[in-house]
């Protein structure tokens, strides 16, 4: 027989918003001292009162718990519960002091002046109009998260996405997902498409309506971009989005006219018409009009005696040049967009060295640039000159939810390097030539033998197919670079030969562990990470070394090894971890930013550290290149653990010591290009474990997937 449980939650010992589990302390009535409840819960504070319905059970483990079927909160109502719940971090801006303080003021007042009063708060100690401004803020926000909350479980949704789809859409978000479920898929980073028509199936919406058929071809393009493809042909798409249950034919091909009528969809018509999004069909019409623009007009350097100005940067680089990185020199003051493009230790970084001499010598304007923060940061340390993200250097507004810098407000420059120009795609291609003023000149650095770019398109690819650019192709290994064995096993995995190992007993930087078991290559993995790696090269396990595995989920992905590794890289301290989306973070945990956030000026891979949490305000804190990020504990989806990170992720990044993980359960990603990538990610040690068959197929296996684009045609139609 059921029976009931009323009383104050004391301590909230575990709570799992995802599910709703929660381990609670209650002081119960009519019980003497305090109990333990097991129950399910969307949200849940200390200093709340509680009501259960149960039966009292024996653990073998815990001992005597009230194991709940039912259970519901309310706001307490005791000046004790009162100032527990307020000290509990629920509201932003109040803790332990200052709940203390407000309730010796307001006693049960309290929660009631908060909420329709809070200007009363001036009257305490200390509280000043921005803190005032923060409790008001805070307050209104976890009300209207738990509304949607309640909103979401009440047709069968998870929750973990609620302090999402508030900041999205305010106080209004029920009432609007209400009305459209499906701009959930759209609006909603982290929700999908099957999320969103889950939700539009129990608000009752006709599975076969024009609305859920626009949501679906949306989201099958939008599926297919993050495939890498720009565009697609439309028979494709239609044939994706006809594989959606319930969904009629005639009703998605109404969907089509009526999204390109809107303007959300283009159809680019031909023998084979195409459908894009958009901003994807507009951005690569751009980049094709922006590289002619830029190719028209005199070059800045135009009337330099070459000769002289070679000598000249021989003698300030201390340098003799070869004669294809003179070339290059030659054609960089020739041309005003320029390609150079060539594997490690082929002398890109001199040849971006001798170009900026040029036009410095000339008092010439340079900017450098580059996709991520650390290839930046590389570039910066490799010519010596201030180096920024493309984002930094469009200066991202907020305020105006775009760049500030564009054609209309370009660069101030006269050259604009971009390095690791294989990584950026079409859009953000797209934005940064928009900023180049027409008098500029352009230089590309990459290497197309890496993986593509993470995002739509191969722009540095489809720029040398198109034969529309002047290209500087570098294939010798300097004698200095050749040396190092990461070197030689890059070019020979490049050339699908086998990387030599450095022989045992002999000193080097690229190694062949042979493991052939996923058991055994995670410990000898973790091994390296510890003991082996640190002890013999002096390196910092978290800082310094980083796994690169080709995939997310499997015994050898990204998931699995991050557990493992948080385990011995950053053991588990009381008070110093909190659970958040399935992912337990710790002060200490590297973590990796998985989409771009404008606001906090953090972008898809940046790596940084973990430095606090803070409990009582429910943020977590992560410093990036000295720079110090908050997160509520709502929006910790933005990040992941990266002690282990897929070799995707690790594009424009370099480490000083790398592992890359490989086996057979890793088949359908041994590809050549994702291995090269992976080995030309190290600086000091790259050290590959797994079997041997793994790494033969990955060197034989040549990646002839298409990414759908017309670039190369766009290019060749503008002259």
């Amino acid at each position: 027989m059921a029976e009931t449980l009323t009383g104050t939650i004391e301590r909230v010992t575990f709570h799992k918003p995802e599910t709703g589990y929660a381990i609670l302390r209650v002081v119960s009535r009519g019980r003497r001292g305090i109990s333990t409840v097991v129950c399910r819960l969307l949200a849940v504070t200390a200093g709340e009162l509680i009501e259960a319905e149960g039966q009292w059970v024996v653990d073998p483990q815990h001992g005597e718990q009230f194991r709940a079927d039912s259970a519901r909160c309310k706001p307490p109502s005791t000046v004790e519960g009162i100032e527990k719940y307020l000290a509990s971090g629920l509201v932003k801006g109040i803790g332990p002091t200052y709940a203390r303080k407000i309730v010796e003021v307001f006693g049960e007042r309290t929660l009631q002046v908060i909420d329709e009063s809070p200007s009363f708060l001036k009257e305490i100690k200390g509280l000043g109009a921005a803190r005032i401004k923060r409790i008001r803020e805070s307050w209104r926000e976890q009300k209207a998260v738990r509304d949607i909350m309640v909103f979401l479980q009440s047709h069968g949704l998870g929750v973990q996405r609620a302090v999402r789809i508030y900041k999205t859409y305010g106080d209004r978000a029920v009432e609007i997902v209400r009305a459209n479920p499906y701009r959930l898929a759209t609006d909603i980073w982290g929700v999908g498409f099957q999320t969103a028509d889950d939700l539009g199936r129990r608000l009752g919406i006709d599975p076969a309506s024009i609305e859920r058929a626009r949501a679906a071809l949306c989201f099958t393009l939008q599926q297919l971009s993050l495939d890498g493809h720009v565009g697609f042909p439309e028979e494709g798409v239609l044939r994706a989005a006809e594989a959606i249950p319930d969904l009629p034919p005639h009703v998605i091909r109404e969907a089509v006219e009526v999204l390109r009528q809107e303007g959300e969809i283009v159809r680019e018509p031909g023998e084979t018409p195409w459908l894009y999004l958009k901003p994807l069909f507009l951005a690569e019409l751009g980049i094709a009009r922006h590289i002619h623009r830029l190719q028209e007009g005199d070059h800045p350097l135009d009337g330099v005696d070459f000769t002289t100005a070679l000598s000249c940067i021989d003698e300030r680089m201390g340098i003799e040049l070869a004669p294809n990185q003179r070339d290059a020199l030659h054609q960089a003051t020739r041309q005003k967009v320029l390609v150079v493009t060539g594997g490690p230790g082929t002398g890109k970084t001199t040849i971006v060295r001798g170009i900026l001499e040029l036009f410095a010598s000339r008092r010439m304007r340079c900017a450098l640039c580059a996709p991520t923060g650390r290839a930046a940061r590389r570039l910066g340390e490799t010519t010596g000159r201030e180096a920024k993200t493309i984002h930094r250097l469009l200066e991202f507004d907020p305020a105006l939810g775009g760049f500030k810098r564009t054609a209309v407000h370009p660069l101030e420059i006269d050259l604009l390097v971009v390095d690791e120009a294989s990584m950026v795609d079409v859009p953000l291609m797209n934005q940064l030539l928009a900023a180049v003023p027409r008098g500029a000149c352009v230089i590309l650095v990459g290497d197309t033998d890496q993986l593509p770019s993470v995002g739509p398109g191969t722009v540095l690819a489809d720029l040398i197919a198109s034969g529309v650019v002047p290209v500087v192709r570098l294939a010798e290994i300097f004698r200095q670079a050749g040396q190092s064995r990461i070197i030689r096993a890059a070019h020979d995995i490049k050339e699908g030969r086998i990387p030599e190992s450095t022989p045992a007993g002999e000193s080097g930087d690229f190694y062949f562990i042979e493991a052939n078991s996923p058991e055994s290559i995670v410990d000898r993995l973790l091994a390296l990470v510890r003991d082996r790696i640190p002890a013999k090269f002096g390196l910092d396990p978290i800082r310094d070394i980083q796994i690169l595995t080709p995939m997310n989920r499997c015994e050898l992905g990204t998931q699995a090894l991050n557990k493992r590794l948080q385990g011995v890289l950053v053991p588990h301290v009381p008070g110093q971890q909190v659970e958040r989306f399935d992912t337990c973070f710790r002060v200490g945990d590297k973590v990796m930013q998985r989409q771009n956030n404008y606001t906090r000026e953090v972008f898809n891979g940046d790596v940084g550290q973990i430095v606090r949490l803070d409990e009582g305000d429910r943020e977590v804190v992560v410093r990036y290149d000295g720079r110090e990020v908050v997160y509520d504990h709502g929006e910790l989806d933005e990040i992941a653990l990266a002690h282990a990170v897929t070799v995707h992720k690790s594009q424009g990044s370099e480490y000083p010591a790398v592992i890359i993980p490989l086996h057979a359960q890793h088949f359908k990603m041994l590809q050549r290009n994702l291995l090269y990538t992976a080995v030309t990610r190290g600086k000091q040690v790259v050290v590959v474990v797994g079997s041997r068959q793994a790494l033969e197929i990955a060197v034989r296996n040549v990646d002839t997937s298409r990414r759908y684009s017309q670039l190369t045609e766009r290019l060749r139609a503008q002259q």
